[in-house]
């Protein structure tokens, strides 16, 4: 199995690979910087999950992420974290904002819906946050569904598309502090969508 990264310039995108790595996921990593042409390329070889990685910039400044959430999200299952779940929520038509608190290496916990993604999770679950955006929930448009919310300031931390293989988290699953992220990143290689 491989699965193509899209790297957004982030000191976390590596703890990404090596999860994906230990779960079989044969990583290749492009960063956001790669050229339409590149990503086809690399996808045209044979890429089985995609994954959108967190950054410092807003959706529309993450280079290539958007693109490849817009081509191949309906045919691949992708997975952004971070940056890469706002540039979901950005290409499908939703508001990205300020967040209510900034959120740098804080832990919040995180309420589900009990979707497969997060099967053997507790519910609620904690989980480290690093982001200054998120997805307006009022603005969510109706192809995303709301997976979970963070319990201390109700901000949306997961979605997931009505229809195609497209997951976005809000939060970081490889942070060592989100004590079941690996889990995460597991279930979403094994296709527990």
């Amino acid at each position: 199995m491989r699965t193509l990264v899209i790297d957004n310039i982030d000191s976390f995108v590596y703890n990404l690979v090596q999860y994906v790595g230990i779960n079989g996921g044969n990583p290749v990593v492009l960063e956001n910087t790669a050229s339409e042409q590149d990503v086809d390329e690399v996808i045209s070889s044979g890429v089985d999950r995609i994954i959108i990685s967190p950054g410092p910039k807003a959706p529309k400044d993450a280079g290539i992420s958007n693109y490849v959430v817009e081509k191949y999200g309906k045919k691949i299952p992708l997975l952004g974290v971070c940056l890469g779940h706002q540039c979901i929520g950005y290409v499908f038509g939703a508001t990205i904002q300020h967040a209510k608190t900034l959120m740098h290496g804080k832990t919040s916990e995180i309420k589900h819906v009990s979707p497969k993604i997060f099967s053997g999770l507790p519910n609620p679950f904690n989980a480290t946050r690093y982001h200054s955006l998120v997805i307006d929930k009022e603005s969510m448009p109706s192809a995303l569904e709301i997976l979970a919310t963070s319990l201390d300031d109700g901000e949306v931390m997961a979605v997931k598309h009505i229809t195609y293989p497209i997951f976005g988290v809000q939060f970081h699953p490889e942070s060592i502090e989100t004590k079941d992220g690996m889990k995460i990143i597991k279930n979403f290689m094994e296709g527990l969508l």
